[in-house]
């Protein structure tokens, strides 16, 4: 069995974060193991408080995962402060991890933000440079990048300069463009498009965290950045055409949509 290590910001209300990330890697079949970097008071409506964890207890939790189940792949979502992205960086490197997926996450999908102004920048010189996969959405490769994103030229523009700054490949999310929902694979200096359906579905709580976890899943079975990110983006796409409508504001998908009847 794969194993899959998610560190992540937890998410009480269950729709993103950690606790969308272990739903995601259990429904692709694979054991999740997870590395919590902050606890929050959250729900569809919006984030009402955040509690980081010290950088060296984050630590410590990986070295216990490290060198007892080590992963196959790890996913990093919330990193909201400068020690912790550090803490992890250096844990990574220390035990040469595998199929690195960087979500960097920014803004949550309620609008509240989830990163402070210092960590940006230590987010692109510290984790960046480790990835396999970022996968920002438009909003997040605008703020790396300083471009304005509104069409798919942009996109290209914008992983151009983002393929610049690490090894890896950049998967720039198109999700909210107007007329599309296509995503960009940049790697290798070659420009990739995904295509997706435009979805009729406003509960899209925690799709970062599903859509990049996915990818880790896939990133374990296969070396073929392509393929990971299509299967990805099919199991995504499934999650939100279940219909799930649940809480008050953006709600969650159902990331069990394959074995609800």
């Amino acid at each position: 069995m794969k194993k899959i290590l998610t560190i992540a910001g937890s998410d009480c209300s269950g729709g993103a974060g950690i606790q969308a990330d272990i739903k995601t890697i259990t429904m692709h079949k694979m054991y999740a193991m997870s590395a919590i970097t902050a606890l929050t008071a959250q729900n569809t409506t919006g984030v009402r408080g955040i509690h980081n964890v010290p950088a060296d207890f984050l630590k410590l939790q990986l070295d216990m995962i490290f060198t007892d189940i080590r992963p196959d792949a790890v996913k990093i979502g919330m990193v909201s402060e400068v020690e912790i992205i550090k803490a992890i960086a250096e844990k990574l490197r220390e035990y040469k991890a595998e199929n690195i997926v960087v979500d960097p996450v920014m803004v949550a999908t309620s609008g509240s933000k989830l990163i402070s102004d210092d960590a940006i920048n230590t987010l692109k010189t510290e984790l960046f440079p480790i990835a396999d996969i970022i996968t920002p959405n438009l909003a997040e490769a605008e703020v790396i990048t300083g471009l304005e994103i509104k069409t798919k030229d942009d996109m290209i523009k914008s992983a151009i300069i983002m393929a610049d700054m690490f090894k890896g490949a950049v998967v720039v999310k198109g999700g909210h463009l107007d007329d599309t929902a296509d995503d960009l694979l940049y790697s290798d200096s070659k420009a990739i498009w995904i295509k997706g359906d435009r979805i009729d579905n406003p509960n899209t709580h925690g799709t970062g965290c599903t859509f990049s976890s996915a990818i880790a899943c896939n990133l374990a079975l296969t070396c073929n950045k392509e393929t990971a990110l299509i299967n990805a983006k099919n199991y995504l796409s499934g999650a939100i055409k279940a219909g799930l409508d649940l809480g008050k504001g953006s709600g969650p998908l159902m990331h069990n949509y394959e074995i609800v009847k």
